[in-house]
C-alpha cells in the first residue's frame, strides 16, 4: 500500500473539498492519502516520506496563494526529485494557480509528474456529483500511477 499527501490552501472551503474528493479517489484504489493544509506542515520532515504528492490551491488575481508558493519552498528542500506528482485547484474566473504549482513541480522539484496534467475545477461544479466525480477519478488516476 502506497501513501500519498494532499497538501492544499483553501480560502473558501472549495478546494478543501476538492481535496477530499480526491483523498477518496486514492482511498478506493487501497492506498493511504493523508490531508494537510499547507500551514500544518512546518518541517522539511513533514513534507518527507509519502509515495505521491499532491499539491492544491485556488487561484487568486490569475496567481497562487502566498500561503502556496511559502509551502513550496519548504517542499522544494524536502528533496521530491522522481516523486509522483499531480497538482489541482478550483477556480471561479480564471484558473491559473494548478497549472502553476503543476510546472513547479515538473520543473523545478523534478518531479515525475502524472500524464494528466494539473486538475483545475470551476467552484460550482464542487456542489454537484460532477466535481466529485472529477476528484475521485483524478485520485484513481493518481493512485494507479504508485508503485
Amino acid at each position: 500500500m502506497g501513501k500519498a499527501l494532499i497538501a492544499f490552501q483553501s480560502v473558501e472551503g472549495h478546494t478543501e473539498q476538492l481535496a477530499g474528493f480526491i483523498a477518496e479517489g486514492i482511498r478506493m484504489k487501497g492506498h493511504e492519502a493523508v490531508l494537510k493544509k499547507v500551514t500544518e506542515l512546518k518541517a522539511v520532515e513533514d513534507v518527507q516520506g509519502f509515495d505521491a504528492y499532491l499539491f492544491g490551491c485556488p487561484t487568486y488575481h490569475h496567481d497562487m496563494t502566498q500561503g502556496m508558493k511559502t509551502f513550496l519552498f519548504l517542499a522544494k528542500k524536502a528533496g521530491l526529485e522522481g516523486k509522483l506528482g499531480g497538482a489541482f485547484g478550483t477556480y471561479t474566473h480564471s484558473g491559473d494557480a494548478p497549472a502553476m504549482i503543476f510546472e513547479t513541480m515538473e520543473h523545478v522539484f523534478k518531479m515525475n509528474v502524472t500524464s494528466l496534467g494539473a486538475l483545475n475545477l470551476l467552484e460550482h461544479l464542487l456542489d454537484g456529483g460532477e466535481g466529485m466525480k472529477a476528484g475521485q477519478d483524478y485520485g484513481k488516476a493518481m493512485a494507479e500511477l504508485i508503485a
